[in-house]
């Protein structure tokens, strides 16, 4: 049995986090979702829309999701051991980058594979925050 892990802030959640677990799902028998608690994107620099319990069950909803698990650290190869994931899905933007590297070796040791999944340009909390912002700026005009 192939268990997989992503994990995720999914802050407005939309169709690139919906691509990504479908893709990785797709890939493994259990797909195991850390959603990261408010705490931790504040220590990462974002600051969640959505509250966390909220983040949880719409990321819970998913039919390709089949458990959902709080994220309130960064160490993937400690998380991976206690899910016993054989499988680390991430985003393609991450190939490549030193850390991911570093990530990659450590996890290999463990048994763990990376895989880098495609990103769907356009599609970014971010970027749907952005549209927000303006749609409400050009009503105020």
């Amino acid at each position: 049995m192939i268990i997989g892990y992503t994990a995720g802030v999914f802050d407005l959640f939309h169709v690139g986090h919906l691509f990504l677990l479908k893709n990785a799902k797709k890939m493994c028998d259990t797909l195991v979702v850390g959603v990261t608690t408010d705490e931790l994107a504040l220590y990462k620099g974002k600051k969640p829309v959505i509250p966390f319990e909220e983040r949880m069950e719409i990321v819970r909803s998913c039919k390709y999701v089949d458990l959902v698990v709080p994220q309130n650290n960064m160490d993937k190869v400690r998380t991976c051991k206690m899910l016993n994931a054989t499988v680390l899905f991430v985003g393609e933007d991450w190939y490549g980058t030193d850390k991911w590297k570093k990530y990659e070796e450590e996890l290999k040791v463990e048994g763990v594979k990376v895989v880098y999944l495609p990103r769907i340009q356009k599609h970014s909390s971010t970027e749907v925050a952005r549209k927000c912002i303006e749609r409400e700026k050009n009503k105020k005009e």
